[in-house]
């Protein structure tokens, strides 16, 4: 597992190193932010993949004066990177969070990477040291649903999970690395990204997830998951 992102096996899995979601995600983004009135000078990504999120981030109003910085150890990642390369938005081959790197920003964004990680405690640890705001999506894999059907386990084959999270372990594993929580929310990436990635299954699972969700969004991740949540920290 350790090797799939730098030997091209991820890329093949995933095929598009997830760029089609990466609209979605930047959305969520800057809802926060905007939400926390943050006006940050340079914002920097730890596992930027494609580098879809920040070029999708540059193109905000909001954000018109902010430098960018995406870093991945993977080389066919950064190679696609170069697809979304300008003056405010640059990339690196590189492990940001070594100790002889002394890089440091306003926001650091960790989207959808942690539950890749074997230490992933360490991991966020060194994350928190990286810039003043963290801003963390995690995939809610852990819910009744997936636990009845063992749907977990093929997150694990096929994106390379190796943790899988509730909101609320999720939220104490960033306590726990000494992270301030300034504020959260729910992402709803079942109706979110259905368009991106229909399916008749989808479909009949987002019956239920639409009805509960009237009455208590969190209810309804813990049952029947489809969700992620998205975390601004100090």
């Amino acid at each position: 597992m350790s090797n799939i992102y730098t030997d091209g096996k991820y890329l093949e899995s995933t095929e598009t190193w997830h760029v089609e979601d990466s609209s979605w995600k930047a959305e969520q983004i800057i809802r926060i932010i905007r939400r926390n009135e943050l006006h940050p000078e340079n914002i920097a990504e730890v596992g930027c993949g494609a580098g879809a999120i920040l070029g999708e981030l540059s193109k905000q109003t909001y954000l018109s004066d902010v430098q960018f910085r995406g870093f991945d150890i993977s080389p066919q990642a950064i190679e696609l990177c170069k697809l979304v390369e300008s003056e405010s938005v640059q990339f690196s081959c590189e492990d940001l969070l070594l100790e002889n790197n002394v890089a440091h920003f306003d926001v650091l964004l960790v989207i959808d990477v942690f539950e890749h990680i074997r230490d992933y405690m360490g991991f966020v640890e060194r994350c928190r040291e990286k810039a003043e705001y963290k801003i963390y999506h995690i995939p809610l894999d852990l819910h009744v649903s997936s636990v009845l059907r063992n749907a977990f386990i093929q997150t694990r084959q096929s994106v390379g999970h190796l943790h899988y999270f509730t909101a609320d372990s999720a939220i104490a594993t960033l306590k726990d690395t000494g992270h301030e929580i300034v504020d959260y929310a729910y992402t709803n990436s079942a109706f979110g990204l259905f368009r991106t990635h229909p399916s008749l299954k989808k479909a009949i699972a987002n019956g239920p997830r639409w009805l509960f969700s009237k009455f208590s969004v969190p209810f309804t991740a813990r049952v029947f998951g489809g969700y992620s949540l998205l975390v601004l920290a100090k």
